[in-house]
C-alpha cells in the first residue's frame, strides 16, 4: 500500500493511515499474529473472537456465547453481554466498533480503562481477524437499538481491513450483546494435505469443541454453545456449562481413573486483587497432570502461579505428616513423591500479566507466586485437618512413590552398568545406527518386528537413517511406576537409542517437561513405523504413550513422526502405483481398471526393502505425519482412557469415536 496517495490522504486521517498500515502488515505477516496460516491459525481467529466475549463475562457483564459454523464457511460469534460502544473514540476518531476491528492492541483489554482482567491469545484479537477475512459483519445491539458495520479484510483497490461505510442503525433491539460473523479468506489460509497438495483448511468442530469446553470450565456459570450448519441434513450442536468451573474440570479430566477422595479439592480466594482458584484430586495413578491458566490463557510452561501451588502442596503435606507422625524419623518425601497421581487445575486472574513470550507459555509475575501459596496452603491445611482419614492415604501414597523412586534409580544404574558391558558405545545392541552424527540431520526408525526391521536396515539410507527394531508390544507405562520402566528391555532400548536423558542426571519423570536434557537426544525424526492393523495401532499407541509421559519434549520440540506405509500395491502391465487409504484404491482402480492386480500388504515385513524404501523411507516420495500436542489436558485424558485399567470408559469412547470402522481388522 503507499500511503501518499491522494485517495488515501483525501479520505483518511494520519491516525487512520497507521491503523490501515498495521491490518496491512498483519495480512502480510499472517504467521507473526495468528500463528501461521492453516487449521490452527484458523481456529485461533475463532478463539479471538471468542475471548472479546469472554472477556464481557468476566467483567461480569455476559453468561451466554455461542459459535457457529455456517453453511457458507463464515463463522458466528454471538454474546449477550454490553455490547461494543458505538460512539467515537476520541483517541481514533472513529467508533468503538471501527477502533476494535481495525486498530491493533485497540481492545477493551488494552488501556487504563478497559476491563479489570482480560484473556485474548496474543492481544491483537479482533482486528487480526479482519485482516485475514475476506469480510467481516459486526452486529451491536445496545441502548435499544441494533446497529451494523461491514468490514472488509480483502478489499481491492482499497486498504485492508477498511469498513464498507460508517456503523449503521438498522432498527430496534431490547437485548444487549455483539455478534461477528468473519468470512475467511481463501487466499490467506492454506495447508497441504497428505498427499503435499494444497489446499483451504476446514474448521474441525471437535477440536473447536475441546477449547470451548476448557473456556466453559474456567468460567463457571458461563454457558458456551457451538452449532455446526455446514450440512444442513445434519446439524451438530453441543452445549458447554459447568456451575463447578474447574472442579467439574478435575473430575471430567479424572472420569477414567479411581479417586483417592471425592470431591476434588477447591480453593476460590483474592489474594491482592489477584483471584486465585485451584482444583485438585489424588487418583491410584503413578502420573501427575497439573495444567495452570492465567486470565484464562493457558500456559503450557507453568509459572509462578505453578511454582506457588507445587510449594503451598510440598510444605502442607509434609508437615501434616510430620506432625501426625506419619513418616519415620529417618524418613523424608519429595515434592514429585508428594505430585504423584494428582490431578490439579490453578487458574488465575490477574490485572497485569506478565509472561515469557509473545505466545504466553509461562506467566511470570512474582506477586501470583506468593498469593498462590497462600491461598492453596491454607485452604489444604484446614482440608487435611478435617479429612484425616483421606489425608493418611495422601500421605501413603507419598511414601510409595518415594520408595519406588528409589527402586527406580536402582533399576536404572543396573540397566546402564549392563548396557557398559555389553557395548563399548552404551548403545542397544539391536540398534542399526547411522554414520552421520549432527541430530539435526539423523533419523531413527522405531519399527515393529525382527522382519520389518530387516527390510529397513537393506533400504534405509545409512548415512542419515538409524534402525531399531522392537520385539513385540513395549510396556503398557499408563499403568506401571518407574522401575518397571526401567527395567523394560524395549523401553530401555528406545531410551539409550534416542539419547533420552535428564538434566542434572536425575530420573524420568512423568509429565515433568523441564528436566529432559535435548543436547543428549541422537536424532531430531523419530519415526514410528508399525503395521496397519489392529496390533500396529496398538504398538503405536504404546510408544506415543511413552514419549507423551516420560518425554513430552521431543513431542513438543517437533522430533516424532508416524511413517505411512501403503496399503496397497496396484499393478497393470509395466505401470505400478501405491495406495495409502481405500478411497485413493478406488480411484486408481476406477482409472486402471478391471485387469489391475492389486497386492494388499499385510505387514512391513511383506515388503521388499526397495518397496520400503521407496513408499515409506525416501525423504523425497514418503509420507509422515508430525506428532503435536493441540491440547494437553485432552491428550492427557485419552491416554488415560485409552491405556489405563477402566475398562467402561475406553469402550465408551471407542464406541463415540467410531474408529473401529477405518481399522483394518
Amino acid at each position: 500500500m503507499n500511503l501518499s496517495t491522494p485517495r488515501l490522504e483525501e479520505e483518511y486521517s494520519a491516525d487512520q493511515i497507521q491503523i490501515l498500515e498495521g491490518l496491512e502488515a498483519v495480512r502480510k505477516r499472517p504467521g507473526m499474529y495468528i500463528g501461521g496460516v492453516d487449521q490452527k491459525a484458523l481456529h485461533h481467529c475463532i478463539f479471538e473472537i471468542v475471548d472479546n466475549s469472554v472477556d464481557e463475562a468476566l467483567a461480569g457483564y455476559c453468561d451466554k456465547i455461542s459459535v457457529t459454523l455456517n453453511a457458507d464457511n463464515s463463522i458466528t460469534v454471538t454474546d449477550n453481554g454490553r455490547g461494543i460502544p458505538i460512539g467515537i473514540v476520541e483517541k481514533s476518531g472513529i467508533s468503538g466498533v471501527e477502533t476494535v476491528f481495525t486498530m491493533l492492541h485497540a481492545g477493551g483489554k488494552f488501556g487504563g480503562g478497559g476491563y479489570k482482567v482480560s484473556g485474548g491469545l496474543h492481544g491483537v484479537g479482533a482486528s487480526c481477524v479482519n485482516a485475514v477475512s475476506e469480510k467481516m459483519l459486526v452486529t451491536v445491539e445496545r441502548d435499544g437499538g441494533k446497529h451494523q458495520i461491514e468490514f472488509r479484510g480483502n478489499n481491492p483497490g482499497g486498504s485492508v481491513g477498511a469498513s464498507t461505510g460508517p456503523i449503521k442503525y438498522i432498527g430496534p433491539s431490547e437485548r444487549n450483546g455483539t455478534t461477528v460473523q468473519f468470512y475467511p479468506d481463501p487466499e490467506v489460509f492454506h495447508e497441504s494435505d497428505e498427499n503435499g497438495n494444497q489446499r483451504t483448511p476446514i474448521v474441525n468442530f471437535e477440536k473447536i469443541c475441546v477449547r470451548l469446553r476448557e473456556m466453559a470450565f474456567l468460567n463457571a456459570g458461563l454457558e458456551i454453545s457451538v452449532a455446526d450448519e455446514r450440512n444442513n441434513d445434519n446439524v451438530v450442536q453441543d452445549v458447554f456449562y459447568f456451575e463447578g468451573g474447574i472442579q467439574t474440570y478435575v473430575e471430567y479430566l479424572n472420569q477414567s481413573k479411581n479417586p483417592v477422595h471425592k470431591p476434588p479439592i477447591f480453593v476460590k480466594k483474592e489474594v491482592d486483587e489477584i483471584i486465585v482458584e485451584a482444583a485438585f484430586q489424588y487418583t491410584d495413578t503413578y502420573s501427575e497432570a497439573i495444567f495452570a491458566f492465567a486470565n484464562n490463557i493457558n500456559n503450557p510452561d507453568g509459572g509462578t502461579h505453578l511454582t506457588g501451588f507445587k510449594n503451598a502442596l510440598t510444605r502442607s503435606i509434609t508437615d501434616y505428616a510430620k506432625k501426625g507422625n506419619l513418616l519415620k524419623s529417618d524418613e523424608s518425601i519429595i515434592g514429585e513423591d508428594i505430585r504423584e497421581g494428582i490431578t490439579a487445575i490453578i487458574s488465575v486472574k490477574v490485572k497485569n500479566p506478565q509472561f515469557e513470550s509473545q505466545t504466553k507459555v509461562k506467566l511470570l509475575n512474582n506477586e501470583v507466586q506468593s498469593a498462590v501459596y497462600s491461598a492453596v496452603s491454607d485452604t489444604l491445611t484446614e482440608w487435611l485437618d478435617k479429612y484425616p482419614r483421606e489425608a493418611k492415604l495422601i500421605v501413603q501414597k507419598a511414601i510409595q512413590a518415594k520408595n519406588a523412586r528409589e527402586a527406580a534409580k536402582k533399576a536404572r544404574n543396573l540397566v546402564r552398568r549392563q548396557s557398559v558391558l555389553e557395548s563399548s558405545s552404551g548403545l542397544p545392541g539391536k540398534l542399526a545406527d547411522c554414520s552421520e552424527r549432527e541430530p539435526s540431520k539423523c533419523e531413527l526408525y522405531i519399527v515393529e518386528g525382527d522382519s520389518a526391521g530387516g527390510s529397513a536396515k537393506q533400504g534405509r539410507n545409512r548415512v542419515i537413517q538409524a534402525i531399531l527394531p522392537l520385539r513385540g508390544k513395549i510396556l503398557n507405562v499408563e499403568r506401571a511406576r518407574l522401575g518397571k520402566i526401567y527395567e523394560n528391555t524395549e523401553i530401555q532400548a528406545i531410551i539409550q537409542g534416542v539419547g533420552i536423558s535428564t538434566l542434572g542426571d536425575d530420573l524420568l519423570r512423568p509429565n515433568e517437561e523441564d528436566n529432559l536434557d535435548l543436547k543428549k537426544v541422537r536424532y531430531h525424526k523419530i519415526i514410528i513405523m508399525t503395521d496397519a492393523d489392529v496390533d500396529g495401532s496398538h504398538i503405536r499407541t504404546l510408544l506415543l504413550t511413552f514419549f507423551f509421559r516420560y518425554a513430552k519434549p521431543l513431542i513438543t520440540q517437533g522430533y516424532i513422526y508416524v511413517a505411512q506405509p501403503p496399503l496397497y500395491k496396484v499393478e497393470l502391465r509395466n505401470r505400478a502405483e501405491y495406495c495409502y487409504n481405500e478411497s485413493q484404491l478406488q480411484v486408481l482402480l476406477a482409472e486402471m481398471g478391471s485387469k489391475a492386480t492389486v497386492q494388499r500388504f499385510k505387514g512391513l515385513g511383506e515388503m521388499m526393502p526397495e518397496q520400503l524404501w521407496q513408499t515409506t523411507m525416501n525423504p523425497d516420495t514418503r509420507t509422515l505425519k508430525k506428532v503435536e500436542i493441540e491440547d494437553a489436558a485432552q491428550a492427557d485424558l485419552i491416554f488415560d482412557i485409552l491405556m489405563g485399567d477402566e475398562v467402561e470408559p475406553r469402550r465408551r469412547f471407542i464406541e463415540e469415536n467410531s474408529f473401529l470402522a477405518t481399522l483394518d481388522v
